[in-house]
């Protein structure tokens, strides 16, 4: 198959979520299984100082157009260079005025107001690179609402246009909180004809709903784990369009991410004091996980105990990740239990202030990080004994499979991909050597304190099931050639799906033209 991936931010160029690990981990491995795949994204500021810090070529292209946004046209220029494998191409839609800002999508203000018409810019940019580099793909996938547009243009625009033929159309849903949503004057720069705008299709509440256009238009829908499915298509985590993604749900399907391997992988990451993997005595445990813990603790400055639990948290400090839950347990433990605690990340200032306070307080137990680094990340992964992830929502998360990876034992919230990946450990799921983790079910500081406690006492009071535990998490496969299949798979339905309709189009086009002509 030929697959034009379409997505506002792919890794390593520019990031600020999982879509970037997914748009720059899968192609490579759909070329592994003989696909033939192109990546377009934005020529933000941020890809050409990826591409200097990394030594890597953007090379200028000669091809140009000119692109409809509402009445005026902008000037587009492409860009490319290869994904990090080497063998993938990516084009960079070029226009300095939409993209050469200092973020992706906001700034100190709030969201660009012109993002409507800076993504609108980059859907036809697509579009138009598929006819201007005769890429034929027999598949479009695009992701979130910043790509949301594609398959509208495809169904309503470009279908009877030769440099088309036969294109289908795959969306995928990162995350539902996420829909571009602007007010009804910005439908005119979409170039869409304005019957459009109506609740069936691209309107929502008055607005113009780009995410929710994608979900109408495209042949197939899909996001990244098969809880998160089923529950996007709830109230409670519908974020609104519940209703349209349940009229779509013969459509709808979940794949889990993977992770890039080769960045997290204990057997070879440079960033930690000594390498490690699954094959160590269950008895004993891991020496080379132990050393890694020590020197954790070490650079954490807390008590170099073997026998203490440390458990790390790295991520957001958001609401959805359950900071409202972790805070409370946090200060209880800190002030009662004999536990360390290891903390990176960015987010909420009312967090920031906790957590500096805490630290004021108990620094034997807490070490904290308010910022984002790589390489602790990465020895944080290592040198935990558990990983705290207690989401309110999640759609896939990477974190509990980094975790897992590096035997460290994820403690989760049972909700979208947490709940597909981590095996809750109970007395069978232990005895049958299948447990991979703790996890509970509601939304509740206490059954986190409950479940953080379970996992303490595995640890301190039956060490060789708890070295299974850890055991069970390495020998799983989190690499994406798993996904790349299920994607592989999900390619060849969604041309299906597409033939399909516009046989169904064709044949009624004809029956109409014979009781014309009759």
């Amino acid at each position: 198959m030929k697959i034009v991936l379409a997505s506002s931010e792919v890794s390593p160029f520019a990031k600020t979520g999982g879509l970037a690990d997914v748009s720059g981990a899968l192609p490579g491995e759909l070329e592994k299984l003989g696909h033939e795949v192109t990546v377009i994204m934005p020529a933000y500021r941020a890809v050409h100082e990826a591409a200097r810090s990394r030594s890597q070529t953007i090379e200028p292209t000669s091809v140009a157009c000119e692109i409809p946004v509402g009445r005026d046209l902008q000037h587009c220029r492409f860009s490319q260079s290869t994904l990090p494998n080497g063998t993938t191409r990516i084009l960079f839609v070029d226009h300095a005025a939409y993209f050469d800002r200092e973020d992706l999508y906001n700034d100190a203000d709030g969201d660009f107001p012109d993002n409507c018409e800076r993504f609108v810019f980059f859907c036809r940019a697509v579009l138009e690179a598929v006819r201007l580099f005769d890429l034929q793909p027999d598949v479009i996938h695009a992701n979130d609402w910043q790509t949301g547009l594609i398959p509208a243009l495809l169904a309503c625009e470009y279908r009877e246009n030769r440099s088309y033929p036969g294109i289908a159309s795959l969306l995928t849903i990162h995350n539902l909180a996420y829909q571009g949503l602007f007010d009804q004057k910005h439908m005119a720069s979409t170039g869409l004809d304005p019957v459009l705008f109506n609740w069936q299709q691209m309107e929502y509440f008055g607005q113009l709903n780009l995410l929710k256009t994608g979900i109408v238009f495209a042949d197939s829908i899909n996001t990244v784990s098969q809880t998160y499915a089923e529950e996007i298509q709830t109230p409670e985590q519908g974020c609104g369009l519940e209703e349209v993604l349940k009229h779509r749900s013969d459509r709808l399907s979940g794949i889990l991410n993977g992770i890039d391997s080769t960045e997290w992988n204990p057997a070879t990451d440079p960033h930690i004091v000594t390498q490690f993997d699954s094959d160590f005595d269950t008895e004993i445990g891991s020496p080379g996980k132990a050393k890694c813990k020590n020197a954790l603790q070490k650079s954490a400055r807390l008590r170099t105990d073997p026998d203490v639990p440390l458990i790390g948290i790295v991520g957001r400090l958001a609401s959805q990740k359950g900071w409202s839950l972790i805070i409370p347990v946090l200060r209880r433990w800190l002030e009662h239990e004999d536990a360390q605690w290891v903390i990176l990340g960015t987010g909420d200032p009312d967090y920031h202030h906790v957590l500096t306070s805490l630290l004021q307080s108990h620094a034997d137990k807490l070490d904290i990080h308010l910022t984002f680094s790589n390489e602790l990340a990465h020895q944080i992964e290592a040198g935990s004994d558990m990983f705290l992830m207690p989401s309110l929502y999640e759609p896939c998360g990477l974190n509990q499979m980094y975790s897992m990876a590096y035997g460290t034992v994820p403690i989760v919230r049972q909700t979208g991909g947490l709940a597909d990946t981590v095996i809750n450990a109970t007395a069978q799921t232990i005895a049958d050597q299948m447990a991979t983790g703790f996890s509970f079910v509601n939304f509740d500081a206490e059954s986190l304190d409950q479940t953080i406690q379970r996992a303490v006492d595995c640890y301190r009071n039956q060490r060789p099931q708890w070295n299974q535990i850890m055991q069970n998490g390495m020998q799983r496969d989190w690499s994406w050639s798993t996904s790349a299949k299920s994607y592989e798979a999900l390619y060849r339905q969604t041309i299906e799906y597409h033939r399909n309709e516009v046989g169904d189009a064709n044949s009624m086009a004809k029956s109409d033209e014979s009781a014309d002509h009759n």
